[in-house]
């Protein structure tokens, strides 16, 4: 297993509410990732909240389109967060069989830190060898 970190940036454009789920947010995303990830991250989130403050959660959906320590290709991250009166928990996961080019066969997951205003990852994975 190996381990890389960098920075990354984030844009979230809000979206129409459905008028069958009026309670849900839906945000497309829109990232930069640099470091040895340098990479677009590009898809959907869907959040809500519940009756207590500070609980919420949301799901999202990510395609990450560029180069993993040198080696092109893209993958797709599933995003799965919970917000417990305060407490967050948070799991971001290679969705399996998701890699293509040279990034096939890639698996692992990926941390997300937040220090001030700046965004950065931690991202632990396996590649075959190229």
């Amino acid at each position: 297993m190996a381990t890389v970190s960098g920075e990354f940036t984030v844009g979230m454009t809000a979206q129409a509410a459905e008028a069958a789920s009026p309670a849900l947010g839906r945000m497309v995303l829109d990232k930069q990732y640099r470091g040895a990830l340098e990479a677009r991250g590009a898809g959907q989130m869907l959040a809500t909240h519940g009756s207590v403050a500070g609980s919420a959660a949301y799901v999202a959906l990510e395609t990450v389109t560029g180069s993993l320590q040198g080696r092109e290709g893209s993958f797709a991250l599933v995003h799965h967060g919970l917000m417990e009166r305060g407490k967050p928990s948070l799991a971001i996961t290679v969705v399996p069989d998701s890699g293509t080019g040279a990034l096939a066969g890639l698996a692992g997951r990926m941390n997300i830190r937040v220090e001030g205003h700046q965004h950065f990852y931690d991202f632990d994975f396996t590649l075959p060898e190229a």
